[in-house]
């Protein structure tokens, strides 16, 4: 974690660049289900990005992922609003950690060391979460966690996992009204592994892992394949419940249980902090052996009425905590080390292994991230190396073992020019403490020409986050550059039928749904294509701008840019008149550092929301002939470059309503609804909200817990509204 940051661009292009991780990690973990990074990895981007929102308030935002939960929703699901929101569980990986819990809870409810407090443990299921809501005792509804307020209803799919009761009443009777569990979907390891042994026979690909495999089922659109996979469940939680629970959450899994719904029998209750860390050690040992698949265990106050004194934060609640296992490590043999080019030139060494079964399935290979780290782990060609899966995902290499190496074992030196294209390799350039340049880990691909580069440019423009091409994955890509059918991301609207149709033969790609094969699978796998890109002309100008690949321009960034600027031409024609004065600015010598930031501020105010350093990005890559002619060529292929109708929709306002015009900082917690909900309203009623308080702010909503933010508005006179006022004001 960064342990000082040393002025606040340089925080605000930090922040900007961890938000983008997060949210593409996000997506990869909850949407795709093919994450890169262990939860470690990922908590560790987090707690970095909260410190430094903590350092530099006036960069926090209402929609950063310290203030959000991830989102697994789809298209093509019917949407399910959670009456609770579905809050993450904060992590921790050691012991201490475990105990520093303790000690906050403690602290909270003003309990001494020595005073009674009990914890139930439960073993954190590696599968999917999902909430299903009875009434009087029969299944209405079931739907996945979504982004915590919203999911996406998967009814059909979890009436058919046998373990899951279309009506609740086994050995007590069903509860009165409404009466929502919530839990984890799984596939067992043993039924798994039988399922991926017939998709091996019948020619398909195995799955990679549990728990992906059973995101996947659940957001199938047709359930009979769903009753195919032998899903389990165990249940756990609960949502909107109208009947009475039992006062303590070990009480309260006996409830379910005896309604018939499926609960983990490992589970434990402890009364002290030392008995709660002898059972994780215990459980750790057990692990290896268990029918499913499990990261951790999750801990909870056993006391359900202290639950609402606790409370939450805008992700988790203060009541419960998961700790984190450690990963499964085992030994094998580093056969060589290649390298890959990413779309923005980066190049990644790779270690490919001789084959290991680790952690449920067989690995090959593993990033060795950039030249620095195969400095500081000295990773020789030859050598016996110590892997583990981070997570129970993704491989890593953990150390060398040094003291097998036998003589033989070369040492790898990066090559200077690009595997792909030939061109010249430079090392990056960063920034230090003190703001001087320097020489980083990481080399780059210098040639803005190169096919890996082109390759990774076009994937990233038609991802699901950006222009949502269905079906343009890496194999496809692949083949369309080295084929030459793709010669930057604008060729992609030239193809023709007839080429699709011999790119659909020629990769042996088969049409979806349920025809029959036959002659015309091509021809309909290539109209499935054809149809992807068109639809992609009309996305939003939010995507566009974002699937443009612009450095430091993420989701978030993109978006306020479509809100500032209503078509690209008025963007380009801001960026074009700043370009020659940014120019001259950066020549210009200055007394202090303040004043030459203080200039430029001044100067890209025009481009109203942004980050000075995203400011600067966006009027580099418009000034660029050659993404001014790209930008040409998509307009003319009849791509949207205009804000959409839809895009930022508002209700119909009276000239009566408080937010119209109006911009508002959210800060603290709010006990009704969450921050995106508050947002959301707020600008359904025209108004906007901002990460900072200014003399152009408006309102400041604040709830518990606010902080500098309010003593800012305090400052400086701005009004600020409690949550009942806010409420009052929402109507």
């Amino acid at each position: 974690m960064a342990k000082k940051t040393p002025d606040l661009d340089q925080a605000a292009r930090r922040i900007a660049e961890l938000r983008e991780q997060i949210a593409r990690h996000n997506d990869l973990y909850y949407r795709a289900a093919m994450p890169e990074i262990s939860d470690t990895e990922y908590d560790l981007l987090v707690a970095e990005l909260a410190e430094l929102e903590k350092r530099y308030p006036g960069l926090a935002s209402a929609e950063s992922p310290t203030q959000t939960v991830g989102s697994d929703r789809l298209e093509g699901f019917p949407t399910v609003v959670h009456a609770v929101p579905m809050l993450s569980i904060g992590n921790t990986y050691s012991p201490a950690e475990v105990r520093e819990f303790d000690v906050r809870i403690r602290k909270m409810l003003r309990l001494n060391a020595d005073d009674p407090l009990e914890y139930v443990v439960e073993l954190k299921i590696d599968g999917v979460a999902i909430s299903i809501m009875y009434e009087d005792g029969a299944m209405v509804y079931g739907a996945t966690r979504g982004d915590g307020v919203r999911g996406d209803e998967v009814t059909a799919n979890l009436r058919t996992i046998k373990a899951i009761p279309q009506r609740l009443g086994n050995h007590t009777p069903a509860p009165a009204g409404r009466f929502e569990v919530r839990g984890e979907i799984f596939f067992p390891r043993r039924a798994f592994a039988l399922y991926n042994e017939q998709r091996v026979r019948e020619g398909l690909e195995p799955f990679a892992n549990p728990r992906n495999a059973t995101a996947g089922t659940l957001k199938l659109l047709d359930s009979a394949l769903v009753a195919k996979r032998p899903l389990d469940a165990y249940f756990y939680a609960f949502g909107q419940v109208d009947a009475d629970l039992p006062p303590t959450h070990w009480k309260a899994l006996d409830y379910i249980e005896k309604l018939g719904l499926p609960v983990n029998p490992k589970r434990r209750q402890c009364k002290t902090i030392d008995e709660l860390l002898k059972i994780i050690e215990e459980s750790e040992s057990i692990r290896p052996g268990l029918p499913y698949e499990t990261d951790g265990l999750v801990i909870k106050v056993n006391d359900r009425s202290l639950y609402e004194r606790l409370g939450s934060t805008a992700k988790s609640p203060r009541w419960l905590i998961a700790y984190k296992f450690s990963a499964e490590q085992a030994q094998t043999i580093v056969k060589s080390i290649d390298v890959q080019v990413g779309r923005t030139g980066s190049v990644t060494p790779v270690a490919n292994f001789e084959p290991i079964f680790l952690a449920g399935t067989t690995v090959k290979r593993a990033t060795l991230h950039n030249a620095g780290f195969i400095e500081q782990l000295d990773i020789r060609v030859g050598d016996k190396v110590i892997v583990q899966k981070a997570g129970e995902i993704i491989p890593q290499v953990v150390r060398v073992v040094k003291s097998l190496r036998i003589g033989r074992e070369k040492p790898y030196v990066f090559p200077d020019t690009c595997p792909v294209c030939g061109g010249k390799l430079v090392k990056a350039e960063i920034k230090d403490s003190s703001g001087e340049t320097k020489e980083g880990a990481d080399y780059l691909c210098v040639n803005a020409s190169c096919p890996a580069q082109l390759k990774g440019r076009i994937i990233h423009y038609a991802s699901r986050r950006a222009m949502d091409i269905d079906g343009f994955g890496d194999k496809i890509v692949d083949y369309l550059v080295e084929k030459r059918y793709a010669e930057n991301i604008a060729d992609i609207y030239k193809l023709k039928h007839e080429d699709l149709v011999t790119v659909v033969e020629e990769m042996g790609i088969e049409a979806r749904g349920k025809e029959k094969k036959s002659t015309k699978r091509p021809e309909k796998a290539a109209s499935n294509l054809a149809r992807a890109i068109d639809n992609s002309r009309h996305r939003s100008l939010t995507r566009f701008i974002y699937g443009l690949g612009i450095h430091l321009v993420g989701e978030t960034g993109a978006k306020i840019i479509a809100q500032r600027y209503g078509t690209l031409d008025e963007l380009i024609d801001k960026a074009r008149h700043l370009g020659p004065k940014l120019r001259e600015l950066q020549s210009k010598s200055y007394n202090t550092k303040a004043a030459r930031d203080k200039a430029l501020s001044d100067l890209l105010s025009p481009i109203d929301g942004v980050g000075k350093e995203m400011a600067i990005s966006v009027v580099d890559f418009f000034n660029e002939q050659h993404n001014l002619t790209l930008v040409e060529r998509l307009r003319d292929l009849g791509v949207n470059t205009r804000r959409l109708p839809e895009e930022f929709p508002q209700k119909r306002l009276s000239e009566g309503s408080p937010f119209l015009g109006k911009t508002c900082v959210l800060t603290g917690t709010l006990q009704s609804m969450t921050r995106e909900q508050a947002q959301s309203r707020i600008e359904e009623m025209g108004g906007k909200c901002t990460g900072s308080v200014s003399k152009n702010t408006d309102y400041v909503i604040a709830g518990t817990e606010a902080g500098s933010k309010l003593d800012k508005a305090t400052q400086l006179g701005v009004q600020v509204v409690n949550e009942g006022e806010f409420l009052k004001m929402l109507g």
